[in-house]
Formats: C-alpha cells, structure tokens, sequence
C-alpha cells in the first residue's frame, strides 16, 4: 500500500529525498510521517506532518536539516534529507494514518558514511 524509495549510499554532509507513493488518496490521511530504525536501535520518528492544521513536528536531531512534504496529486510523501550525518544511518520508514486505519511502508535504508 506505501511503497517507499529513495535510500542509499552517501557521505556526511550529503543529501537524500526519500519518497513514499501510497496506492491510497493521502489527501484523506490523518497524519503522514517518517519513521527511523538505526542498528540496534528502537524506530523512532522523525518527522511527521499533520493534515489537520499541516503543522510539522521534528525530532531535535534532525531539526534545520530535514524537511517532510506531500504532494497530494501524486499521492506521495517526501522527506528532504540535507547535511547528513553518519548518525542519519537506518532503515527510515513511511506510515500513514487515516481515520480507520494506518499502512507503512517496507524501509528503504540509508548509510551515510563518514
């Protein structure tokens, strides 16, 4: 149902733009985010963007340097990933919320080395 893209190899201080094209409208979701999962860690959120009010919430790692976004025609989700840091490295995840159910997305993984 979401299928993200857009991970890979970079070094630090690069940049990436993960996308997530969901086989359902978007425009309907409740909340849209990115999700991390870095090498023994628990996934984490990074950034998410509500439909209600569209207000961004980041997790202060990443602050001023990510930036999510949607593209309700192309029903997709991106995540704009600048000055990347080896720390940045894990398998990011998409999820959607809607009012009666949530999908995410199978990762796609990015490795920033240093």
């Amino acid at each position: 149902q979401l299928q993200a893209s857009g991970g890979g190899l970079v070094e630090a201080g690069e940049s990436l733009r993960l996308s997530c094209v969901s086989s359902k409208m978007i425009f309907r979701a409740t909340v849209l985010s990115w999700y991390r999962e870095a090498p023994g860690k628990q996934r984490e959120l990074v950034a998410s963007i509500s439909s209600h009010d569209g207000v961004r919430n980041y997790a202060d790692s990443v602050k001023g340097r990510f930036a999510i976004s949607r593209d309700n025609s192309q029903n997709t989700v991106y995540l704009q990933m600048d000055s990347l840091k080896p720390e940045d490295t894990g398998v990011y995840y998409c999820k959607v919320d809607w009012w009666k159910s949530t999908a995410w997305g199978q990762g796609t993984l990015v490795t920033v080395s240093s």
